[in-house]
C-alpha cells in the first residue's frame, strides 16, 4: 500500500490523518452518542471503578464525567500533533495529581483498559450504525489510541490490533466485576437521566457492549433496540436524527455532542479552550 502523506494545517501536522476513518468515526455525533453509551456500562464494572469515585465528581455527575473523558478523546484526534501531545499531557498531570492526593498509583491495567474502551467503542459504534470496517481500517483506530496511550506512557501496550484483540480479551476477563459503586453508578444514571432515557441507554448497552459486560449488567426482557436503530438510521435520511438524538441524552449533552459533527471532514483545528 502506497503510504499517505501527513496531513498539514497552518499550525503543523494533524495528529491523525485527515482522510482517516478515524476522523470520520469521531466526527459523527451518533457514533460519539454510542461510544458514549458502551464507555458508561463497562466504567461502572471496572475494577478500577473506585478511582473514579475518589474525588467525588463522578457519582455527582456521572454523564458530564463520561463525557468529557470521550470529548478530550475527540479532540486529540481532530488536533494538530502539538497541541495533541499538550492534551495528553495535561491530562496525565492530572492523574498524577489524583494519585498524590490518594497516596498510590492508578493501576497500568486500569489506563490500558480506558484506551481499550475507546478502541473497541469506536470500531462498534461505527459498525452497528454505519457499516463494517476492514481489517486496515481497525489497525488505524488501534494505531490512533496507540500513540495516545504511547505519549501517556501506559506499559505493556500491544503492538498491533491483532495483539490488542487477545489483550482486550484478556482485560474483560480479569479486570471486570459487579460491585457496589457499579450499582449506585447505575442509580447515577438513572437519576440523571429519567426512566425513559435510562431505558435506551441500557438498550444501547446491550447492543454494544462485548459478552463479558452484558453478563455482569441488569439486562432483562426481551430488547428493543433493532428496531429503534432502524428508525434513527431512517430519520437521518429524512432529517429528523436531532429528535432521536435528543430522546437519548439530555438537551444540554445533547448540544455538546451534536455540536460535534464534523461534515465532510473539513473541520481544522478546535478551540484552544
Amino acid at each position: 500500500m502506497k503510504p499517505t502523506a501527513p496531513s498539514i494545517s497552518i499550525d503543523g501536522v494533524f495528529f491523525v490523518e485527515k482522510h482517516s476513518i478515524v476522523r470520520e468515526i469521531w466526527g459523527k455525533s451518533d457514533t460519539i452518542h454510542f461510544i458514549f453509551a458502551g464507555a458508561a456500562a463497562e466504567f461502572a464494572v471496572s475494577k478500577a471503578v473506585d478511582w473514579l469515585y475518589f474525588t467525588g465528581k463522578l457519582p455527582a455527575d456521572p454523564l458530564g464525567r463520561l463525557f468529557s473523558t470521550v470529548d478530550y478523546a475527540r479532540r486529540i484526534v481532530f488536533s494538530v500533533e502539538s497541541e495533541a501531545f499538550a492534551a495528553i499531557d495535561g491530562m496525565n498531570n492530572i492523574h498524577r495529581a489524583i494519585e498524590a492526593k490518594r497516596g498510590t498509583s492508578i493501576p497500568q491495567w486500569a489506563y490500558r483498559d480506558v484506551l481499550f474502551m475507546l478502541i473497541d467503542y469506536s470500531i462498534r459504534s461505527y459498525e452497528l450504525l454505519e457499516h463494517k470496517l476492514t481489517t486496515h481500517e481497525k489497525q488505524e483506530v488501534f494505531e490512533v489510541f496507540h500513540r495516545v496511550g504511547t505519549r501517556m506512557e501506559i506499559e505493556g501496550l500491544p503492538n498491533s490490533y491483532k495483539d490488542w484483540l487477545e489483550d482486550r480479551a484478556n482485560h474483560l476477563s480479569s479486570n471486570i466485576a459487579f460491585s457496589h459503586y457499579s450499582a449506585d453508578l447505575f442509580e447515577q444514571y438513572k437519576k440523571h437521566l429519567g426512566w425513559f432515557r435510562f431505558k435506551l441507554l441500557k438498550e444501547l448497552q446491550r447492543v454494544l457492549t462485548p459478552r463479558q459486560v452484558r453478563k455482569l449488567l441488569p439486562f432483562k426482557g426481551l430488547s428493543i433496540i433493532k428496531p429503534i436503530i432502524a428508525l434513527y438510521k431512517v430519520s437521518r435520511t429524512i432529517r429528523m436524527d436531532d429528535l432521536m438524538k435528543n430522546l437519548v441524552l439530555p438537551k444540554k449533552y445533547s448540544d455538546q455532542i451534536k455540536a460535534m459533527d464534523q461534515p465532510d471532514q473539513k473541520w481544522e483545528c478546535p478551540s484552544k479552550s
